[in-house]
């Protein structure tokens, strides 16, 4: 038998992080009725006749003893949103179960709902594999709620999208001698952004309110009293710029008020009438996204909204945020 190889541990363990998992975290109970619960990603499936599933737990894990004692445990697939979830299971010498309502399952095993899946399992047996432990459970029951998983890939949380089957196609391919294709990023971001404004605007016309008061209103219902070249700075990402006619309209409305500062500019304040337009306002682009995801997978949701903070950051000229403390 040839030597073992030899790895510097860290370049492996890295290798290994390149393989994109899920996220589970295992559950049982001591002899005393102790609830004990880990994160753990090295769960797989075995068989399916028998229903047989695997993971893994090192040798010198405090809540080995746990597992080893117990007949009994739940795994537990996390969906996208419980990450913080995953987190409090990663540590030790807390109450990781404290504030959780768990459900009524098979065994004793504690089970943790909001789930993506869930699978309850009897131990059929368990090995040592080098410096971890295998345990291989008989599946008794199982369930799936269809939610977007949680991911670990590269030694980070992670999100799922479903990839096409084949290349999503808006039109016809064009001429080999045309450099603007429907793959260019700036494209694809504006005519989405036209897409779901067009919808909107629909939306607003029955309202009597274009998109251009409409930014002023979103703008002043997250931070009002503001000057006309404060909000200029506010819009400006949007190409749009207000005018003192606008603010006029709107004041004419009683939709917002204007008062004088005390350096002597004229700042503008929403009235309650301006505050409930704009809720609306919001109600009404909520209702425009909630169209729009409902035609997309949950997972594929999260991870454009991920990616698109993730450019907008990237690409921030220096505008000011509208979200920031004064």
């Amino acid at each position: 038998m040839n030597a073992p190889a030899t790895f510097d541990p860290q370049a492996f363990r890295a290798a290994l992080g390149t393989f994109t998992t899920g996220v589970t975290i295992i559950t049982t109970r001591t002899a005393e009725g102790e609830a004990v619960g880990i994160t753990a990603n090295s769960f797989n499936s075995v068989s399916l006749n028998p229903p047989l599933v695997l993971w893994s737990l090192a040798r010198n894990a405090r809540s080995l003893a746990a597992f080893s004692a117990g007949q009994y445990w739940n795994v537990h697939v996390l969906a996208a949103e419980q990450e913080a979830l995953s987190g409090r299971f990663a540590t030790q010498g807390s109450d990781k179960f404290a504030g959780i309502a768990l459900d009524d399952g098979i065994g004793p095993a504690p089970l943790l709902p909001g789930c993506t899946a869930r699978f309850q399992c009897r131990t059929a047996f368990q090995y040592e594999g080098g410096d971890h432990v295998i345990f291989v459970g008989e599946v008794l029951a199982f369930d799936s709620s269809g939610r977007a998983p949680l991911v670990y890939q590269g030694g980070q949380y992670a999100l799922a999208a479903r990839k096409p089957r084949q290349e999503l196609r808006l039109g016809a391919t064009p001429p080999p001698e045309c450099s603007y294709t429907e793959d260019l990023l700036g494209y694809l971001l504006g005519r989405a952004h036209y897409q779901l404004l067009d919808r909107l605007r629909r939306l607003m016309a029955s309202q009597q309110l274009d998109e251009h008061l409409f930014f002023v209103l979103s703008v002043l219902c997250i931070r009002d009293n503001l000057t006309l070249d404060e909000l200029n700075a506010f819009v400006a990402y949007t190409g749009h710029r207000v005018s003192a006619q606008s603010l006029a309209e709107l004041e004419r409305r009683e939709l917002i008020a204007g008062e004088p500062g005390r350096d002597g500019s004229r700042r503008y304040l929403l009235t309650a009438a301006g505050r409930e337009q704009s809720l609306h306002e919001i109600a009404l682009a909520k209702a425009v996204e909630g169209d729009v995801a409902d035609q997309l997978e949950p997972g594929d949701v999260m991870a454009l909204k991920v990616l698109l903070k993730r450019l907008v950051a990237a690409t921030d000229p220096g505008l000011p945020d509208l979200w920031a403390g004064r």
